[in-house]
């Protein structure tokens, strides 16, 4: 089947119902895929971006725990990048149509929604998570897949050691045949000749549908976690044709993956973005990440008074953000925030409608919408005086909740 025919007949199911507790309290209010990124983007604008740009457009959103700031993203965002004749974009709670359950699994979420795949006939169907931040182009894999006259193919990247303990660990001959698979591994293997990283899996799956089908639909019979990591892959590279897709080698200078699992790896994301020479650029035009963005006026830095500048250094500055004397530095600085005079914030993420109060220090924290931080305050400078009125990642990092400074 020649590709342009394969992306006709290819439905794409994307996987945003996780609780994300790991990620609280920037999920207190919302889902994971659904938390801000950048300033004006949501996670889930990643995944969605790269479908629009792959030249797929025919997406199921899963969606399940605090779905409603996603459910209004996507009908804002996103209906008229895919609402072409034939194409869409539908956000899709569990149904219930089998038993009472919500989604127990990642399989069983794709088993509840089987009657969308009966329905659209879909040859090939791509599984992707809403909570990654990178680039890909999907059709490079769909492409790898067809040629290797797969059943299912698994997007892979190399990881240190130490870091593919929390990812599904691949074993692949010569062909990147998969012989081998541990979930979430004490101790991952190697990679042969690299002892120090590992072969994991990015959670990107391309199934031919068939054997989608038949997996998660025997999978519903046993009494098992419904995971596609824990029981669908063990079970279908055994008896079928699985191939891991590595996605350094086939993306190359766009190749850019982060699982935002934790505060931290959140944090890391945006250091990405903000370098000189960023790992993530947002600036690709051949590649664009698109979102819905307000109507904001642009950004505005103000006053030149020793000691009371408007500055931003290494920093992204949203439109609708005021620098009104203060001094911003390696942050992200989200629409509708003001940073007022004489006050310094310093490796931070602050959210929309925050506003920082004369002479307050802020550094190394992620500041959630609509906070006003008091005149004088000091958020990073005492881990311990934090820890008792804020939450703080074990990495140092302190975290605000949305509206939790009045």
């Amino acid at each position: 089947m020649e590709l342009q025919q394969a992306l006709k007949k290819t439905l794409v199911f994307i996987l945003s119902g996780g609780q994300g507790e790991r990620l609280y309290p920037l999920t207190k209010d919302r889902s994971k895929p659904s938390v801000h990124f950048a300033g004006t983007y949501r996670i889930i604008d990643f995944s969605l971006s790269n479908c629009l740009n792959s030249d797929l457009s025919r997406i199921i959103v899963l969606t399940q725990y605090k779905s409603l700031s996603l459910d209004r993203h996507i009908k804002t965002a996103w209906n008229l990048y895919f609402r072409e004749s034939g194409n869409f974009i539908d956000v899709v709670p569990p149904q219930q149509r089998y038993d009472e359950n919500w989604y127990l699994g990642t399989a069983d979420a794709i088993f509840q929604n089987i009657y969308i795949i009966e329905h659209e006939k879909p040859h090939y169907t791509v599984i992707l998570s809403g909570d990654h931040i990178y680039k890909m182009d999907y059709r490079k894999m769909l492409k790898y897949h067809i040629e290797k006259d797969a059943d299912m193919t698994i997007a892979a990247c190399e990881m240190p050691i130490d870091e593919a303990r929390r990812f599904g660990v691949l074993v692949t001959d010569s062909s990147l045949k998969v012989i081998g698979f541990e979930e979430k591994p004490q101790n991952p293997k190697p990679v042969p000749g690299k002892g120090d990283v590992a072969f994991v899996s990015m959670g990107i799956y391309i199934f031919t549908t068939e054997k989608l089908v038949r997996y998660v639909s025997d999978d519903h019979k046993l009494d098992s976690s419904k995971d596609f990591g824990k029981d669908i892959i063990p079970r279908i590279f055994a008896t079928e044709r699985v191939f891991a897709y590595d996605y350094v080698h086939n993306e190359g200078e766009r190749a850019y993956w982060r699982d935002i699992g934790t505060i931290a790896s959140y944090y890391e994301a945006h250091k990405d973005i903000i370098s000189i020479t960023p790992i993530l650029n947002l600036y690709d035009k051949e590649w664009p990440i698109r979102t819905y963005m307000e109507q904001w006026p642009p950004a505005k830095f103000i006053h030149n008074e020793e000691g009371r500048r408007g500055i931003a250094i290494n920093s992204l500055i949203a439109n609708g953000a005021i620098i009104s004397g203060g001094y911003v530095e390696e942050s992200v600085i989200s629409p509708g925030v003001k940073v007022n005079s004489y006050s310094e914030v310093k490796g931070s993420i602050i959210m929309h409608g925050s506003t920082v109060g004369r002479y307050a220090k802020i550094k190394n924290a992620i500041i959630d919408k609509d906070n006003h931080i008091p005149e004088h305050m000091l958020i990073g400078y005492d881990l311990e005086e934090d820890k008792k009125r804020f939450t703080v990642s074990p990495e140092g990092i302190v975290v605000i909740p949305k509206g939790y400074l009045q």
